[in-house]
């Protein structure tokens, strides 16, 4: 087999490790006094994998990380390594390490010295210790910056660091916490791709928590939503995204408009119609059973609407609703319009893929319409109306 070699930051080298790593947590529940962080939870993130804990503060996805480090131990259930049970072993004798978002680098020390600090302990060589250092510095392209403190390091540089460290005792499992929290937004959009290539390059399972919806989504294989200590989905980016099991998945993760009403006929097997009080009937399509007289409760996207002032041809699957604009905000690669639809306020967005100076875009007071296909609606399994907090809107 040829050898592959992955370019991190601007580096290009080659690994052939090939350590296990698979996490486990079974039914794993953890209170402190009459709080439940964590409630329940039963996960396998497998070996090689990118697997991110998504949720708001307080949802409990650091309190599963510092189970998984030995920070924290379960007040009932397993967490399990390569089908070890690791529940009760400590810290320093599990193979994961941690990156922490405040670094957590010795100011004493030398960037060198923070990232051979771990391969000291466990008393490999002085070589060995040269050799792997050498590595990681190359690695996070820190080798003109070995013998400088971390106070003369940026944030970004730092955390770099931190990454370095983890990795240097080569880890099953390098469990990341909000690492990139405290950087910039063009930093953290950086690092992020610089994490991705470093897991190419090491090739270990990396369990990544952060709040952040667009890290979790850019750089992970999985992602598990938590919210209130519990797991409301588990799948890949794009699943999470376009078919959210739950109203706070579906809020969370982006934005959405939840339109609720009762089904009125069906119309095959792929679509039915639904009268959506205040909207009409409309066309939803059969992703999830629903019989004449379901409730049904439906997530649309925003970037799933069109809006135009002409009332639309559309086609024989597609929904058509009048409004009247209330709000407009112009992001530069697109512009949102909130739209009064009867009781509803809805939220649209148009891509700006080209900008014609002679075609004047809906404004404020104007009547428009609103067109989505059937298929571009998406059903709930679960609707709570608390959930509807999370979405973004502007004050009135």
């Amino acid at each position: 087999m040829a050898e592959m070699r992955v370019e991190v930051f601007g580096k290009s080298l080659s690994d052939s490790r090939g350590m296990e790593g698979t996490l486990r947590f079974e039914n794993v529940t953890k209170r402190f006094g009459d709080f439940t962080a964590v409630d329940g939870v039963t996960l396998e993130i497998g070996h090689g994998k990118t697997f991110s804990l998504l949720g708001p503060s307080g949802c409990g996805k650091t309190t599963l990380l510092r189970m998984a480090a030995g920070f924290e131990t379960p007040d009932s259930g397993r967490v399990l390594l390569d089908g070890r049970d690791i529940t009760l072993l400590p810290p320093e004798q599990r193979p994961v390490n941690t990156v922490f978002q405040n670094y957590a680098l010795f100011p004493h020390l030398s960037v060198r010295d923070n990232i051979g600090f771990g391969l000291k302990i466990a008393k490999l060589s002085k070589a060995e210790v040269t050799r792997e250092v050498d590595r990681m510095l190359e690695l996070v392209d820190l080798t003109s910056h070995a013998d400088k403190l971390p106070s003369k390091l940026s944030g970004g540089q730092k955390q770099r660091v931190g990454i370095a460290r983890a990795l240097a005792n080569k880890p099953r499992v390098l469990l990341l916490d909000e690492p990139l929290a405290a950087l910039d937004l063009k930093l953290r959009q950086r690092l992020l791709v610089e994490l991705d290539a470093i897991h190419d390059e090491v090739g270990i399972t990396f369990l990544y928590v952060t709040h952040d919806q667009g890290e979790a989504m850019s750089i992970s294989d999985t992602i598990a939503v938590m919210n209130k200590g519990r797991i409301e989905q588990i799948g890949k980016p794009a699943e999470i995204y376009e078919t959210p099991r739950t109203s706070f998945v579906a809020a969370f993760i982006g934005d959405t408009n939840f339109l609720e009403g009762r089904v009125i006929e069906s119309l095959g097997e792929r679509f039915s119609r639904a009268e959506i009080p205040g909207l009409g009937a409309v066309l939803i399509d059969n992703d999830k059973p629903v019989r004449p007289g379901d409730r049904i409760h439906l997530s649309v996207r925003p970037e799933k609407l069109m809006v135009s002032r002409e009332k639309p041809a559309g086609g024989e699957w597609d929904n058509a609703v009048p409004g009247t604009v209330e709000d407009v905000i112009y992001f530069g690669s697109h512009t949102r319009y909130w739209i009064r639809c009867s009781d509803y306020r809805i939220c649209a967005e148009k891509q700006h893929r080209t900008f014609q100076l002679d075609e004047l875009p809906p404004s404020w007071g104007d009547a428009v319409w609103l067109r989505w296909h059937a298929n571009d609606g998406f059903l709930l399994e679960q609707y709570r109306e608390e959930d509807e907090e999370l979405l973004t809107l502007p004050e009135e």
